[in-house]
């Protein structure tokens, strides 16, 4: 299916929009995550520490389209833990097909082949299987033996089946660009697309010593693009982004541009960063001081070069000067000579931490509504008997 072309075509027609209607800031793509429970803990995961009744939670299929109309962002990915849990994952996607939202649909595969029933393919839906590498770092990577023969297993039968399927990979600091280089040469074989990102430095990861900083991130992607000349590796990014990760853009970060929206609310200010929630999306647009984050400006930024911060930023510079996305796009991505300036860091402010009041909040409000359910349940159980 051609699929790229008809997205790119919509979403772009969504962007120009934006601009015509003089909105400085507005959604691309809704991170909505209906649940935190999965069923692997991979060192580099920063989304599963949660006690056991805040991952048992889930978003009603309702919530989640609710969350999409109410955001009104053209895709919605749809990350986690792991959506092939949650019971309601086919109706959910379903749900945002009808609403004509591209869904990018994250999985680590484990039980796709089992769930494909759950769904038909359609224009609109794509899975993004997570493989952050060749068979023995992938493997390594999420802590379990056999995880990446069965997703390559799951992304065949998925394909075979007429599905849309890409590939999202996480890169830690240690991964050989030649590995990489290779494990992008497998996607082409597979048939597949593939987005990258370096790993955002999650305070609750368990592995802290493999996240990349920023001078790092790019010297890597530029030794790997080196490797791909003449390659038709398919990324599923712009070619401004790219760019980014190759040191050659000086970008900040747009938080807003993949707003989240999980079990807790709104999460402030974006999808890899809780610091704080929201009831509504206007709520999370009006009240959040984004002028207080992004590198330079807040410590847990400083090495962030994640695609869903910079992705929406490289979008915006597309459209403002498309000549120059198109040079980048001819020209491929520069392998060599001086970079971007950097940020200034000088200047910003300390990391604050709170993700254990969020969680206590948290936990007080599901125990009063547990209570009430309870009690409910008792007049009920009173009124029948009486």
């Amino acid at each position: 299916m051609a699929i790229p072309f008809f997205k790119e075509m919509r979403i772009g027609g969504y962007l120009l929009k934006q601009k015509m209607l003089g909105r400085k800031r507005y959604p691309l793509v809704l991170m909505l995550e209906p649940l935190f429970r999965c069923n692997l803990a991979c060192v580099g995961c920063g989304k599963i520490d949660y006690p056991d009744a805040i991952l048992n939670r889930r978003m009603t299929a309702q919530e989640c389209w609710d969350a999409a109309d109410e955001c009104g962002a053209p895709m919605v990915a749809i990350p986690g833990g792991e959506p092939l849990i949650h019971k309601e994952i086919g109706e959910i996607v379903r749900g945002l097909v009808e609403r004509k939202k591209f869904v990018s649909l994250c999985t680590n595969a484990l039980l796709l082949e089992k769930k494909l029933d759950l769904f038909t393919p359609s224009p609109y839906l794509f899975f993004s299987v997570h493989l952050d590498g060749l068979k023995d770092h992938h493997d390594k990577a999420v802590s379990q033996k056999g995880v990446f023969d069965r997703a390559v297993s799951a992304i065949k039968a998925a394909k075979a089946r007429g599905f849309t399927v890409n590939v999202n990979a996480t890169i830690f600091d240690g991964h050989p660009a030649e590995e990489i280089a290779k494990f992008l040469d497998l996607t082409v074989e597979l048939g597949v697309g593939v987005s990258m990102s370096p790993g955002y430095a999650y305070e609750r990861a368990p592995d802290q010593e493999h996240f990349l900083n920023r001078t790092k991130t790019k010297k890597l992607f530029r030794d790997v693009f080196a490797m791909g000349k003449g390659k038709k590796w398919n990324f599923m990014h712009s070619g401004l982004f790219l760019d980014f990760l190759a040191g050659n853009q000086e970008y900040e970060c747009t938080p807003w541009g993949m707003p989240a929206r999980n079990i807790f609310g709104w999460q402030k200010p974006c999808y890899l960063l809780g610091e704080g929630y929201a009831k509504t999306f206007k709520e999370l647009m009006d009240t959040t001081d984004w002028e207080t984050y992004g590198t330079g400006k807040y410590e847990k930024c400083a090495d962030c070069m994640a695609h869903c911060g910079y992705e929406p930023t490289a979008a915006t510079a597309a459209l403002n000067n498309p000549l120059k996305a198109m040079w980048v796009s001819l020209r491929g991505i520069k392998t060599s000579g001086p970079m971007a300036p950097e940020i200034d860091m000088s200047k910003q402010r300390p990391a604050q931490y709170i993700f254990s009041e969020q969680v206590q909040k948290k936990l007080s409000e599901i125990r009063k509504d547990e209570a009430a359910a309870a009690q409910e349940k008792a007049a009920r159980k009173a009124s029948t008997a009486a």
